[in-house]
């Protein structure tokens, strides 16, 4: 579903990714982890159009995506859910949802996208008439993600997800992103937390300082001895 072929990345003139490659299949989660400053949250920039690679390509469902502008983007089925949640705060839950759906393919199918949001995240219909900043830091991430599903995305594309939250609340998520996965949206997963990331992922890969260390099926780099050392104090 989307290939990452060889991206060279900078902010400024600062290099922050070396010729990263890797790729995702369909109905797949695959988790991309590593320390903070790796260059995660630069693959995801290049990936949404945020960022242009200075060399290297992007392909999703065999078309390159990587000079398209973020809209484009989404409008071929991509979605990020940031980092963050970035919600409109004065907004209300319901608005914050709508405003997902703004592309033209979405916003004809946002009541029904809409009801599929409720059903994986109740709380939300609850709260639709709720103002963003009301809400508790759990319910302002089931909104950032439901607002990501309003697009209809093919792919959706998490930033440290459970970012802030209590390990209750992060399972929580954790089991959202699955069902998302079992009703037939791709996801990529970039977090911090490796344990959780591979433990909830199919495959993974390692970013160290911009570059690729590692990849393979999630449940063999949780046993690598090496990841145990660097990553899981083990």
């Amino acid at each position: 579903m989307l290939r990452v072929s060889n991206i060279n990345a900078f902010y400024g003139s600062i290099q922050v990714l070396w010729d990263v490659s890797f790729d995702i299949k369909e109905k797949e989660i695959v988790a991309l982890v590593g320390a903070n400053g790796a260059g995660k949250s630069t693959i995801l920039d290049v990936i949404s159009g945020l960022l242009n690679p200075a060399s290297g390509a992007v392909e999703f469902l065999g078309e390159r995506i990587d000079q398209l502008t973020p809209q484009e983007i989404i409008e071929k089925g991509i979605s990020y859910i940031p980092e963050g949640r970035r919600l409109f705060p004065d907004m209300t839950v319901y608005g914050n949802l709508e405003l997902g759906a703004y592309i033209p393919r979405a916003w004809k199918k946002r009541h029904e996208v809409l009801k599929r949001v409720y059903r994986i995240f109740p709380r939300l219909e609850e709260r639709k008439r709720q103002l963003a900043k009301t809400l508790s830091g759990g319910e302002q991430q089931m909104l950032s993600i439901g607002r990501g599903m309003m697009s209809t995305p093919k792919l959706c594309m998490f930033d440290e997800a459970s970012y802030g939250l209590s390990p209750l609340l992060t399972l929580n998520i954790v089991e959202a992103i699955k069902t998302l996965r079992d009703q037939g949206t791709t996801i990529l997963l970039i977090e911090q937390n490796l344990k959780l990331a591979l433990e909830a992922s199919d495959r993974a890969y390692v970013l160290e300082n911009g570059r690729i260390a590692l990849e393979g099926p999630s449940k063999d780099i949780l046993e690598d001895e090496y990841v145990k050392t660097a990553y899981l104090g083990l």
